[in-house]
């Protein structure tokens, strides 16, 4: 469901009078790392909407489960506990979290997944995710001339990160000039990860030319890597969007030549406003919303308008 298309139907928020709506007096969000900029652009933006639709009153209660399962499942039977009226959540285990989400929703509260999956979830909001993988790698394949060895430095296996790399190896399957030398190291979504995991890779494989990562964080300690080891210059492509990223971009000494956006704030907003709709009978029409990407580089990074641009209508 394109995220143009959402617009309209989100009006139906100005049809809910004061009289009518259900009230929306706390909101539980768990997130996956707090330390990452892109999911505390996520909560702020949680906090943002939530104010403006239901006041100053409302309570919202953010966690971090740091990719730990068993830590979120506490976290979701406290939100429970405390009679949350909707829970935005950012899956640890988008299928082993389905049983906590299922008692969610039979407590009466509206769970929506951001970001990734989560199995029993009332509707998913989240990036196209193939989509942002499949433009990453088709301007890396570009700019090798469709030859060349290429590396995928991995993350958390959830559904965004697999997505991610399944739409680049989806790209780079079409050319068989391309090399792929390794796909499955885990940075961890994180700059030090990818420090730590892109070093991993050079004392490894000495002639490399391009590379793709999951995130931007992830980019950024690859990036540091290379030049830390003295390595050849390679070609780096990203998803995020991230303002560190866009600082990279008007580096021209800078390896990273692209990134695929996301929107945290967009996808705040609207789990907050579908999930007010849901609380108030209006659930949507469907499951999944998927918001598109768009390709950022080194040529149009000065147009590029943010994390922030289009965060409201």
């Amino acid at each position: 469901m394109p995220y143009s298309r959402i617009t309209a139907g989100l009006m139906l928020l100005g049809m809910i009078s004061s009289a009518q709506a259900a009230a929306l007096k706390h909101i539980g969000v768990s997130l996956s790392d707090l330390g990452n900029p892109f999911f505390v652009r996520i909560a702020e933006g949680v906090e943002e909407t939530a104010h403006r639709i239901a006041g100053p009153s409302v309570k919202v209660t953010v966690v971090s489960s740091a990719y730990d399962l068993q830590r979120q499942i506490a976290q979701m039977e406290d939100f429970i506990t405390r009679k949350v009226d909707l829970i935005v959540l950012n899956a640890a285990d988008p299928v082993a979290i389905e049983p906590v989400v299922g008692r969610a929703r039979d407590a009466g509260i509206k769970v929506v997944a951001v970001d990734v999956n989560a199995t029993g979830a009332d509707v998913t909001i989240t990036t196209d995710n193939l989509k942002a993988g499949q433009m990453s790698c088709q301007a890396l394949a570009d700019k090798l001339g469709g030859k060349g060895n290429v590396v995928i430095l991995n993350g958390p296996p959830v559904s965004s990160v697999i997505d991610r790399v399944r739409g680049c190896k989806q790209i780079l399957g079409k050319y068989p000039g391309i090399r792929l030398l390794s796909q499955d190291k885990n940075g961890g979504g994180s700059r030090e990860g990818g420090i730590a995991k892109m070093t991993e890779i050079l004392s490894t494989y000495a002639n490399i030319q391009g590379l793709f990562t999951i995130n931007d964080p992830t980019a950024i300690g690859a990036e540091e890597a290379i030049i830390q080891t003295r390595r050849k210059r390679m070609i780096i492509m990203s998803i995020d969007g991230a303002p560190s990223i866009e600082a990279r971009l008007k580096d021209p000494t800078s390896m990273i030549e692209g990134s695929a956006t996301q929107s945290p704030d967009k996808m705040a907003q609207l789990a907050v406003e579908v999930g007010y709709q849901m609380i108030n009978g209006k659930p949507p029409k469907q499951t999944t919303i998927l918001i598109p990407p768009v390709w950022i580089t080194k040529q149009n990074v000065k147009q590029y308008k943010g994390w922030g641009s289009g965060a409201k209508y």
